[in-house]
């Protein structure tokens, strides 16, 4: 793949149809609740991406066997009924937030063993203080370099004790989750009381697949309970060796990215298989492109997007509940007819990079008028500066973002006037999103080559 990408506007409107990856949110949530059961469960349209293999990675290493099939897409985990085999590992989980949380509860949770987790420079700075914090507050020996509960860590395992805990996952509700999958596995019942607003779809989700795998959350406002209670998935046989099968969703943050093209280059998208009827928050973005004028019906259990009604125009949205999607209208407002404001992304700013600046400076460098604040940002669209190769700070939503942008044809002509730095980062979520947006690009122009 060149680097940095041209990417090659479209010349005839959106058509045809495009199938998406499975959720990576879901498959790494899927993966550890597996890990969790007593019997073989095997994950169907499962993600291959480097988030997602670096937690079945993980899971490997601690002795609970993960077999992958990438052209099946299909990940088999043989359970171990909440046992880690491992009594000792040493654990890299690179700059992948879910791998970094729901293996650090996991781990705090084993009855014995010395765990070492560590990852890249940006996950030493992710927030990670809340969680540790809840889990040393019910027994956990947890060791680091500071208070301030950051990698890299050392976890001398001894069980979780339960009882009630105070956590504080306003920073990211990913410590929630972590913390809500592992508490079956205490000796007693955990009762989780939040100190924080967190971002509701997310945790939403961890409850929702914590009862498909047979355990139930009760809950009340700011309140979890979880019981002590084995994990098991119940679910037709699947294959020779038996076992449960799971079936993940296709993604609903990738989705949005194609449910924006439509807005760029006109014409209609068909999403296999990708509804609002889903698991994930994200799912709600469809929402926000319709109210920009985005046509949307569903055909065969399948979204349908476009045309667009009224050529585009732009938003205001708060987007706490579903932030990884924001990226994907910034990107696309120089082409929406009035300003759009984006608001509720503060904690944005302590992801893969700080998203907030990082989509203000290069909607900037692009001729775009930006108001910058700590939560929001107001972009008034102006003619966009043609020849910018925009830099994606290793962060894969800045690459599929704006390479959205780049489909729209600003010459009339087809040439390419945008360009991609480093488009292998798209490897931690989507590794073949240029390749489908390629395929998508051909149906449309009624090619095969």
């Amino acid at each position: 793949m060149l680097d940095p990408l041209p990417i090659i506007p479209f010349t005839r409107p959106t058509r045809g149809a495009v199938t998406l990856p499975g959720s990576k949110s879901i498959t790494n949530r899927a993966l550890l609740l597996a890990a969790l059961c007593d019997a073989p469960v095997t994950l169907t349209n499962a993600l291959f991406s480097e988030d997602t293999e670096i937690m079945a990675g993980a899971l490997n290493t601690l002795g609970i066997k993960v077999t992958s099939d990438a052209a099946a897409k299909t990940m088999r985990v043989t359970g171990q009924g909440g046992k880690i085999p491992a009594e000792s590992a040493e654990l890299f989980v690179a700059n992948a937030g879910t791998a970094a949380r729901f293996l650090t509860a996991l781990c705090a949770a084993a009855p014995r063993g010395v765990y070492r987790l560590d990852g890249v420079a940006q996950m030493r700075r992710r927030p990670m203080r809340g969680l540790i914090a809840a889990l040393r507050a019910l027994g956990a020996d947890i060791r680091g370099p500071g208070e301030d509960g950051f990698f890299p860590l050392e976890i001398r395992a001894r069980g979780l004790r339960g009882g009630a805990v105070s956590l504080d996952a306003g920073e990211s509700s990913q410590m929630l989750s972590a913390l809500l999958m592992a508490a079956p596995l205490a000796q007693s019942a955990i009762t989780v009381t939040l100190t924080a607003p967190v971002r509701e779809p997310f945790v939403e989700m961890t409850v929702q697949l914590m009862h498909q795998f047979g355990v139930d959350v009760a809950r009340r406002p700011g309140v979890f309970s979880v019981p002590r209670h084995p994990y098991h998935l119940a679910g037709p046989a699947t294959g020779n060796a038996g076992g449960q099968g799971y079936p993940v969703e296709p993604d609903a943050t990738a989705a949005s990215y194609f449910l924006a093209l439509p807005l760029v280059a006109g014409g209609t998208l068909k999403l296999v298989n990708v509804t609002g009827d889903s698991l994930q928050g994200d799912a709600a973005f469809a929402e926000v492109l319709r109210t920009a004028g985005l046509s949307l019906s569903i055909e065969s259990a399948s979204f349908v997007a476009g045309p667009v009604r009224g050529g585009g125009h732009g938003v205001i949205h708060d987007f706490r509940k579903f932030s990884d999607t924001f990226l994907t209208l910034a990107a696309i407002a120089p082409l929406l007819a009035g300003p759009t404001r984006i608001t509720g992304v503060a904690h944005t700013r302590r992801q893969e990079t700080d998203r907030v600046a990082g989509a203000a400076r290069e909607l900037r460098r692009l001729g775009q008028e930006v108001i910058e604040e700590e939560d929001a940002l107001t972009i008034t669209p102006r003619p966009l500066v043609p020849g910018v190769d925009v830099e994606t700070y290793g962060d894969h939503r800045f690459a599929m973002s704006f390479a959205i942008l780049g489909c729209h044809n600003l010459h009339d002509d087809g040439r390419p006037w945008l360009a991609i730095n480093n488009p292998a980062c798209c490897a931690k979520t989507f590794p073949g999103f240029f390749d489908v947006l390629e395929i998508v690009r051909r149906q449309s122009h009624g090619t095969t080559a």
